[in-house]
């Protein structure tokens, strides 16, 4: 998948970011710390691309992607998403767990939920779902989902710029962060959890 990855990128440049970008809310298995890192290496190779260029077309595509699965949630609802990753699941690497797991936390914290999550691997798809299943206000989730875009798109890119022939060695890195992630916030769900039951006591 990387190489393909990198050859839609090195042929068709912004758009082919803004695509991938869009594909990757849409199909996580697809990795935006690849496309974002190699938008990066890009930019030190090309005289036709620029750091800024590159940000605005992977915000871009990141906030249409996002926008879609915000209208899925919004007309589809709970229900009929979990029947469809019940049924299709395994293609996209989705389970049923992994949307409530997500409504949850929209249920729980809000809108800034959706900021969060934009740097969470997986959820950083998943959220837009249930903050449409929830209704919440479009003009908020933009905001939220953009400030988080930004900030990690950015940080990716800029990596790529930094490291340029050696970007790759940054993807090592992201498997470790997600691992540690996914157990800071499993450890963050048992004390919400605990505390609940407490206060109900």
């Amino acid at each position: 998948m990387q190489q393909w990855i990198t050859a839609v990128m090195e042929q068709f440049g912004y758009f082919g970011v803004f695509l991938l970008i869009l594909l990757e809310n849409v199909f996580p298995p697809i990795p935006s710390e690849v496309i974002l890192t190699f938008g990066g290496f890009m930019v030190t190779k090309s005289h036709g691309l620029s750091y800024i260029g590159m940000l605005t077309a992977s915000t871009l595509g990141a906030l249409a992607g996002a926008v879609l699965l915000y209208y899925v949630g919004k007309v589809l609802g709970l229900q009929r998403i979990e029947r469809l990753v019940e049924r299709y699941g395994r293609i996209l690497r989705l389970t049923t767990a992994d949307v409530r797991r997500a409504d949850s936390w929209f249920s729980k914290y809000g809108g800034i939920t959706v900021f969060l999550c934009r740097f969470v691997p997986v959820v950083r798809s998943l959220i837009s779902i249930p903050a449409g299943m929830n209704h919440m206000k479009l003009i908020p989730f933009i905001i939220y989902s953009a400030l988080g875009t930004l900030i990690w798109n950015g940080a990716l890119i800029y990596s790529g710029v930094r490291l340029g022939e050696n970007w790759e060695q940054l993807l090592h890195l992201f498997d470790t962060y997600s691992h540690v992630l996914y157990v800071v916030i499993g450890i963050m769900i048992m004390i919400s959890i605990v505390y609940l039951r407490k206060r109900k006591l």
